[in-house]
């Protein structure tokens, strides 16, 4: 395969150019309640070109060889357009030449794994979830996505790599009478199927605590001190800090890029952020990004202030500062962008027990239930959660949004507890799909987060 990139970029007269060839490989099964809907498999490939001349960038994707002399010429002509019309010209960051495989350890690769056993799998924890009598429907799917990855440019880099990635995941849906309740279920990673195996907990909980729902009162909105979880707190940091520090997102939001200058005190002193593809058996893990650049770990927040950011080669040299191997494509069909890899708010010296005999009276509310951002402001819903009372966790609440601003919320974070927890399965939905997104955090006692409700 790096024969055939290296002569496609050949015939590249440019400044510089870079190719990314990939085979997709992705495997559904579907249930809707009993009813299995979908099962199957498919394989595709395709190639994504990048040229940069003249102070102009370009990209294009194609799936035919045959198309590659027509896909060179227009990507050269294009990038020879942007250049006319941009104001300042475009540079990439240099970076180390890198000529590397990286196969990750897997335990049981899913590849080496028959249908007929995920399918068995899958439905085996779909009943589990069914047996319960309260529960009205599942939508429980198997997903199984294989990247098989080559990268090379002009200055003499070419890499391989394989992303693995595995999940059972879907949604749980209990009733009594005209009462509906919904409640995410996930299990996986990018580790191998062993993941998936011994799950059972997993799915008899997410079930019990539909059925919990039912009986929950609705929450009574107002302003309160609040414990979140490892899963609602880890997508307030990918959502409503993270993409911030997205050097694309604030590039040319200048109010943003002011509020986000590297040295700026953004939040109290116990918050430090990381974002780590590095780390290995974790969702987000990836050894090299897709221009060809090693991932490396990137504090973002330390002591509460702004010391990094994600960058491309483009950005980094925009901003002139470090490349941070932080830029991913979605799949064949696509340029990288910048996103995060593993997003995390690092452990405190704090325990649970702690935070919540800290909390006092107010709310402990757990897992994400979708959400959005405007700007700095955040609205994120939670799954459930628990009246606290005089530091004794109490009845279950439901119908819970939470809202906010990102930098009174990084300062109203007043206790961080020792128990980091990653997400197995991820999202985002920046630009392009990104199913590895990985994020989490300990649990987190913050101060005065408004709450909406009844």
């Amino acid at each position: 395969m790096f024969d055939k990139l290296k002569s496609i970029l050949e015939k590249v007269d440019a400044e510089y150019a870079d190719i990314r060839h990939e085979t997709k490989i992705e495997t559904r099964i579907a249930f809707n309640g009993k009813e299995l809907k979908e099962i199957g498999g498919n394989t595709t490939d395709g190639y994504v070109l990048r040229v940069l001349d003249r102070g102009g960038y370009s990209s294009i994707a194609f799936t035919d060889l045959d198309n590659q002399e027509k896909a060179v010429r227009t990507a050269i002509e294009n990038a020879h357009l942007m250049s006319r019309f941009t104001e300042q010209p475009i540079t990439f960051e240099k970076v180390d030449i890198i000529t590397k495989e990286y196969t990750p350890d897997l335990a049981e690769d899913p590849r080496q794994i028959s249908i007929d056993e995920k399918l068995a799998l899958t439905n085996k924890y779909n009943d589990l979830v069914l047996s319960n009598d309260k529960i009205a429907t599942t939508n429980i799917n198997y997903l199984e996505l294989v990247r098989e990855k080559h990268f090379a440019n002009t200055e003499g880099s070419a890499i391989r790599e394989e992303l693995v990635t595995n999940r059972i995941s879907g949604l749980i849906t209990s009733r009594d009478g005209n009462l509906i309740q919904n409640v995410r279920v996930a299990a996986g990673g990018s580790s191998g199927f062993s993941v998936l195996r011994n799950r059972e907990a997993v799915f008899e909980n997410k079930s019990r605590i539909a059925t919990e729902l039912l009986r929950a009162q609705p929450v009574q909105g107002g302003c309160y001190n609040v414990v979140l979880n490892q899963s609602l707190g880890g997508v307030f940091t990918h959502e409503a800090f993270g993409h911030f520090s997205e050097a694309d997102i604030i590039e040319n939001n200048r109010s943003m890029r002011d509020k986000m200058k590297l040295g700026t005190r953004m939040g109290c002193e116990k918050v430090n952020i990381t974002d780590d593809p590095t780390m290995t058996g974790q969702l987000g893990h990836y050894r090299y990004d897709d221009e060809g650049v090693m991932a490396r770990r990137t504090p973002l927040l330390k002591e509460g202030v702004l010391v990094g950011r994600l960058h491309s080669r483009r950005t980094a040299a925009a901003f002139g500062e470090l490349v941070s191997g932080h830029t991913v494509a979605e799949d064949y069909r696509y340029a990288p962008i910048i996103r995060m890899g593993t997003i995390f708010i690092e452990p405190g010296d704090d325990t649970f027990e702690g935070l919540i005999d800290k909390l006092g009276s107010g709310y402990y509310l757990l897992d994400a239930k979708g959400g959005e951002t405007s700007g700095e402001n955040f609205t994120f819903g939670a799954q459930y959660g628990f009246v606290v009372k005089n530091g004794k966790i109490g009845e279950m609440v439901r119908d819970i949004n939470i809202s906010g601003n990102l930098y009174s919320t990084l300062a109203n974070i007043i206790a961080i507890s020792d128990d980091l927890k990653l997400s197995e399965t991820g999202g985002c939905g920046k630009g392009q799909a990104n199913i590895r997104s990985c994020y989490g955090t300990p649990h987190i006692l913050i101060n005065e987060l408004i709450i909406g409700g009844s």
